[in-house]
């Protein structure tokens, strides 16, 4: 009897381990634990009252239904493609893909919104990715409960190498592969990442500043995979 449990013991030890292995090999959208630090002076200034008020009111609330006639529209009107993420370990410079038209126009909509420049680098996996879009702002969620929940349809067609932009996604119950609308993830590795492939959407790619994602992929990072320092994001559009 005894041996009967210590065999079942050991199962279910190593079904948490493959399923713990799988999840940090994925990039979803779980929430993670954070220390929290001092917002930058810079990042204050534009979430005071006066500025959070009228972003928020020129937010479109959106739903599956709705996106996608909304995004392409807003991409006639703002056709930009270069976009430089400025952080405190140096600057990472993006170009954007037309050939994925609702990812980048909805990139350009949360930056003209300033929602980026409400979040972090939250999720660093050193030889995969670093993930941002999140963090414990409260202006964060205020802006995300404003825009709704929504995913946006998958324009899968790129490959994951070194640099590749891409959008996360729930990796359970998601079998049309729809990206998140909120989080976006850098290849990191110098192997790529290709076991995402045929999963997850890329939108872009970074043309300069690869050593600053190599500077932030090397930072230490809690359980949760975020960094013990919050590496904050001020997004421009540059074109």
């Amino acid at each position: 009897m005894k041996k009967f449990v210590l065999l079942i013991f050991i199962i279910l030890s190593i079904l948490s381990c493959e399923d713990k292995k799988k999840v940090n090999e994925t990039v979803n959208t779980e929430n993670k634990d954070t220390i929290a630090v001092p917002i930058p002076e810079s990042i204050k200034k534009k979430l005071n009252k006066d500025n959070a008020k009228d972003t928020l009111d020129q937010l479109v609330n959106l739903t599956n239904e709705t996106l996608e006639e909304f995004l392409l529209e807003y991409g006639k009107n703002n056709p930009e493609r270069f976009v430089t993420i400025e952080t405190p370990h140096g600057d990472i410079k993006l170009e954007l893909y037309n050939t994925t038209p609702i990812h980048r126009a909805h990139f350009i909509y949360l930056i003209k919104n300033g929602y980026l420049n409400t979040t972090v680098f939250h999720r660093v996996v050193k030889d995969f990715i670093i993930q941002g879009g999140n963090s414990d702002v409260i202006e964060t969620s205020r802006m995300r409960r404003k825009m709704g929940e929504y995913t946006l349809p998958p324009e899968i067609q790129y490959k994951h190498n070194r640099g590749a932009l891409a959008s996360a996604k729930e990796y359970r119950d998601n079998p049309d592969d729809r990206s998140a609308p909120y989080e976006f993830y850098i290849v990191q590795s110098h192997k790529g990442a290709h076991h995402l492939n045929p999963n997850y959407t890329v939108f872009g790619k970074v043309i300069s500043g690869m050593n600053v994602v190599d500077k932030i992929a090397d930072l230490e990072t809690d359980q949760g995979d975020w960094p013990l320092y919050n590496v904050f994001i001020n997004a421009i559009i540059t074109d």
